[in-house]
């Protein structure tokens, strides 16, 4: 599938490796599955961590919850890397396949139905898989990310590992395959929002929150753009971010004067266009 030492060597830092191959050699990958080119796993560290990578992408896309903020990979990525190099889980792809071609296709419904009514997320992403409309708004959305920031940390207000945003980047991505760049825009506007409002929070993986923040940002103005060039809605996206200049995080305001000046910008553009 693509993987070799040198590859894992590619994505992460000496040290990191060094320590990814203590875990491997220390057993800490407590589970690991294969469906076609993806791998999941669970690394014990300070706690349980869930790792995700794909041989199908360049440098293995590798995601990890745990608080890892440096350069590269982190060591549970490079454990469950090399424990593929010498050992890859078998793939359960043909599996999945067979038995969604063997399932009753009512009770395959009455499955599926049950799942997306219990799982608000996951019916978002449902709805923007197969064409429906949002049935989140901005603010709805921005509500969900601030419970993540509340979860993270019950007992604490400060915020000190990083939070999982790939539901909301992924849901953006689907809308944006799609050319819905008005859906998009509002999963980006709420992560805007709800970055920009929790950072005084943040007392660790700073570059974790500001990688989120940026990507957010800059995904709102191109989906903005798109969306608003053509509606009247264009002047609303810049009043939106020249308010966060005044009102936002101080340290981020020249992101939010990039941005501003960027949305104008490509306004302009596509008006001349």
């Amino acid at each position: 599938m693509g993987v070799t030492e040198d590859a894992i060597r590619e994505i992460c830092t000496d040290a990191v490796f060094e320590r990814g191959e203590n875990y491997l050699t220390e057993g800490r990958i407590r589970e690991i599955h294969r469906v076609d080119t993806t791998v999941t796993a669970v690394v014990s560290g300070s706690r349980q961590y869930d790792v995700r990578v794909d041989f199908a992408a360049d440098g293995f896309d590798p995601w990890c919850n745990c608080p890892y903020d440096g350069p590269g990979a982190c060591k549970h990525v490079v454990a469950v890397l090399l424990r593929c190099l010498n050992d890859l889980p078998a793939d359960e792809g043909d599996r999945l396949d067979a038995a969604l071609d063997a399932a009753d296709p009512d009770a395959l419904r009455e499955f599926f139905r049950e799942a997306l009514a219990t799982d608000a997320a996951l019916r978002e992403q449902f709805f923007a898989s197969f064409g429906e409309s949002s049935t989140r708004s901005v603010d709805e959305l921005r509500a969900a990310i601030d419970r993540r920031f509340e979860e993270t940390n019950p007992e604490y207000y400060v915020v000190f590992e990083p939070i999982d945003f790939s539901e909301w980047f992924d849901l953006a991505d689907e809308y944006r395959k799609q050319g819905r760049d008005a859906s998009a825009a509002a999963v980006y506007r709420a992560l805007v929002e709800s970055l920009d409002d929790n950072m005084e929070r943040v007392d660790g993986a700073y570059d974790h929150f500001s990688r989120a923040f940026t990507r957010a940002l800059d995904g709102y103005v191109d989906c903005a753009a798109a969306a608003d060039r053509e509606a009247d809605g264009a002047t609303d996206a810049v009043a939106f971010l020249e308010e966060r200049i005044e009102s936002g995080t101080p340290y981020l305001a020249d992101q939010f004067e990039r941005a501003t000046a960027d949305l104008k910008e490509e306004l302009v553009d596509g008006s001349d266009g």
